[in-house]
């Protein structure tokens, strides 16, 4: 889990330090931001949060969903474990869990900006994005822009200052309009638009919608089309890899973290 927030972390809004074992971030509150430092060893994850006490109860509880904290893997092992290419998955990590989100809207922008390069030319996107309309918060670490703030950007003075061609600029953007006309929605945890709805934005196709689906709770989620999960079944086709899926339900989204970390996270 550790190497898999390393990878996806935005600089200037989170930090990961590999060799002490900790991650650092921002939980959005009703009481306003707090910084949680997190720190994930074998025996589990302890947190220590820095911000208004009002918002600890609301931050705890983000972090549990997060890091998926509740789920009985034990559950997942048995229902996973009969199945042969994840059987000695399982064995290797018997407690991996599915990382979800703090913010379903962070989670979507960077999806997009991260679509067709490499991650870390996502990262270094993201964190161009932070750095242009963030905000600072507590302990050093940046706010993620908001969905109403990000919708009023003017595009070319985006895709200039994070890099971005036109219509990625115009993806980002409209992803930004569509969140902000949910503005009613509290929980920025949560993902406030549907797949089917995410599929009609400009430049949102399948994998970004199935891969949103996977971060913000959905554990029967699935992104077939994926080219990593694809090879780690050995080079199969979407079609091929959702059928190979159904005997994984309802925890296709464990057997799909299970094969990205065997093959991207050792």
């Amino acid at each position: 889990m550790l190497a898999s927030l390393a990878a996806h972390s935005v600089p200037g809004a989170e930090r990961t330090d590999l060799a002490a074992g900790t991650h650092e971030r921002l939980i959005h509150t009703a009481h306003g931001p707090v910084a949680a430092s997190i720190r994930l060893d074998p025996a589990g994850a302890e947190a220590t949060l820095h911000g208004p006490a009002a918002g600890g109860d609301e931050a705890v509880a983000t972090l549990r969903l997060w890091l998926d904290l509740d789920t009985d893997v034990a559950e997942v092992r048995s229902a996973l474990g009969g199945d042969p290419v994840l059987a000695p998955l399982l064995e290797a990590r018997p407690a991996l869990r599915v990382i979800g989100t703090t913010d379903a809207f962070q989670t979507a922008i960077t999806t997009v900006l991260g679509q067709q390069v490499s991650l870390a030319a996502g990262r270094t996107f993201a964190g161009r994005l932070v750095q242009a309309y963030g905000t600072p918060g507590p302990l050093g670490l940046m706010r993620f822009p908001g969905p109403a703030a990000l919708a009023r950007a003017d595009r070319e003075e985006l895709r200039a200052a994070v890099g971005l061609t036109a219509s990625r600029a115009r993806t980002v953007l409209a992803v930004a309009s569509a969140f902000a006309d949910r503005a009613g929605a509290a929980d920025r945890g949560r993902l406030v638009l549907t797949r089917d709805e995410l599929l009609t934005l400009p430049g949102v196709g399948p994998w970004t919608a199935d891969y949103l689906e996977v971060r913000t709770g959905h554990r029967d989620a699935f992104a077939p089309g994926d080219l990593l999960l694809r090879r780690s079944l050995g080079g199969i086709t979407a079609k091929e890899a959702a059928a190979r899926a159904e005997g994984w339900s309802p925890f296709r989204a464990y057997a799909l973290v299970h094969l990205w970390t065997a093959s991207a996270y050792l």
